[in-house]
């Protein structure tokens, strides 16, 4: 069979005035074949006739109607549904191996007669008109810290135009969360672009109270900075199409720096921010001269920072707690009654009363939790140590497990006075030293003796006492026992 390519060549050579038994020996073909050619003036794919014919018989041609209506009716059904549903409604009449034809018609079928595809339209930016951002879970890296899982996200920022980027940590889609690594980006950037984008942040509405709270808090963000806003479609996120390549990207080169790093795991949260942070910067070096072309175009910040938190104030009840975002925190009791200001951050709330800063702590994740210090109610309890036993918060109240190790024994030598002797070792940690006594039960624990709170007290106000620090060992595992259990399960059953 001739080829194209043979073809050329003889034409080639007959324009070099070469005879035509040369040219046709040299492009490897009969010098009648090589004339027919030649006079014709066309290479063989041009003289090929598109076949419109049937070589064998339609497998589907008589039941392609039953097809195609169940393919207009639903146009997302498989094609391997498709052929379960032929085979059992024709059976014996379709082989497996008929699969694959049925699979390329559906096909034809959707190019041809289906539904419109979602078209893609790349966006052109000018220099510091827009910014992007959104959230992004980064579980899935499977982040520890000193070899704890810390479960997070991140607020991601990104000029749209540069691709310039910073990241903040967050723990949920929050307002303060969007506050706090919005302004970040911002002060980091030392300038302001025309407009910033996000999906309809609906996450971060439910975290508020209303709509309307979480729009003039927002609405006041912008106008601090004189930015225009604008969002994406509900269920649109490839319309912000910026931040999400940038989310990829940004995770993909997390993941290929932690596997050159050989470890997940970071001593602090601090040091893996310093981890992110390093990574960005570095990531950011590589725009500088787009960046340039940015700066020179957006406006100066303003004197000072927005307040990247929210502002409640809520009564303490006689429980000693105060709910806050659908989370209960213990408080002084000193507090009870009164009303309190409760300043929310992304990750800590802050109680002020009278003007005065009473307590920092941690920010609760999700709702219906809670966070008891037992310094607060400590006092109440030790004057009612009946209430502790079935006290709502109980688990709270075991700072450490040595703590829950003392309060099982005492529970179990003496079940009258257990609650009472337990508490007032509570009463100790608070008012002496809680590294103190936790080191003088692990003390106990490692002699032997019995965990009774006169003993404790006596060892805990020795002068110049320092506990040693606990130590854990772990003995290795005897995989024979494993092998040796899973043969008695075995033969139980038989």
């Amino acid at each position: 069979m001739v080829k194209d390519t043979q073809v050329r060549r003889l034409m080639k050579l007959r324009k070099q005035k070469k005879t035509l038994a040369a040219a046709a020996a040299a492009a490897g073909m009969d010098e009648k074949t090589a004339l027919k050619y030649l006079k014709l003036g066309k290479l063989p794919s041009q003289m090929r006739r598109s076949r419109h014919w049937r070589t064998r018989p339609d497998a589907y041609g008589e039941v392609w109607g039953d097809v195609e209506k169940i393919l207009r009716r639903s146009p997302t059904v498989e094609a391997k549904t498709l052929f379960d549903y032929l085979c059992r409604k024709h059976q014996g009449r379709f082989q497996e191996g008929q699969l694959r034809t049925l699979q390329r018609r559906v096909k034809t079928w959707r190019a041809v007669h289906g539904e419109a595809g979602e078209v893609m339209f790349p966006q052109s930016y000018a220099p510091g008109e827009q910014c992007q951002s959104d959230f992004s879970w980064m579980s899935k890296l499977r982040i520890t810290l000193a070899g704890q899982a810390f479960d997070h996200m991140i607020y991601h920022f990104v000029l749209a135009y540069s691709n310039w980027e910073s990241v903040t940590i967050c723990f949920s889609e929050s307002f303060e969360s969007l506050s706090a690594g919005f302004q970040n980006a911002l002060w980091e950037l030392g300038a302001i672009p025309h407009e910033h984008r996000t999906d309809r942040l609906s996450s971060a509405v439910n975290n508020l109270s209303s709509l309307e709270e979480f729009s003039q808090r927002y609405e006041a963000l912008l106008k601090h900075y004189g930015l225009g806003a604008t969002h994406t479609q509900a269920g649109r996120a490839h319309e912000k199409g910026d931040i999400e390549q940038s989310h990829h990207r940004f995770k993909k080169a997390v993941e290929q720096e932690l596997i050159l790093r050989g470890s997940r795991d970071f001593s602090s949260r601090q040091h893996y921010e310093d981890f992110l942070q390093t990574m960005v910067e570095r990531r950011n070096t590589m725009r500088t001269n787009k960046l340039k072309e940015e700066l020179e175009v957006m406006r100066r910040l303003p004197e000072r920072r927005l307040e990247d938190f929210g502002r409640e104030r809520v009564k303490v009840s006689r429980n000693s707690t105060i709910h806050v975002r659908h989370n209960t925190y213990s408080v002084d009791s000193r507090l009870i009654g009164e009303r309190v200001e409760v300043r929310i951050s992304a990750d800590h709330l802050e109680v002020f009363y009278g003007g005065q800063r009473l307590e920092k702590m941690e920010r609760l994740r999700g709702e219906g939790k809670h966070r008891i210090n037992y310094r607060h109610v400590i006092d109440s309890l030790v004057r009612k140590p009946g209430a502790f036993r079935r006290y709502r918060y109980r688990q709270d109240l075991f700072p450490r497990l040595v703590f829950r190790i003392a309060y099982d024994e005492l529970s179990q030598d003496c079940p009258h006075s257990g609650d009472r002797q337990y508490l007032k070792i509570l009463l100790m940690a608070a008012q002496i030293s809680e590294e103190r006594v936790a080191g003088t039960i692990r003390e106990l624990i490692r002699a032997g003796e019995r965990i009774r709170e006169e003993k404790v007290r006596q060892l805990v106000e020795r002068p110049g006492f320092v506990p040693e620090p606990w130590r854990v060992e772990v003995t290795p595992v005897q995989i024979a026992l494993y092998d040796q259990l899973l043969q008695q399960r075995g033969e139980a059953r038989t």
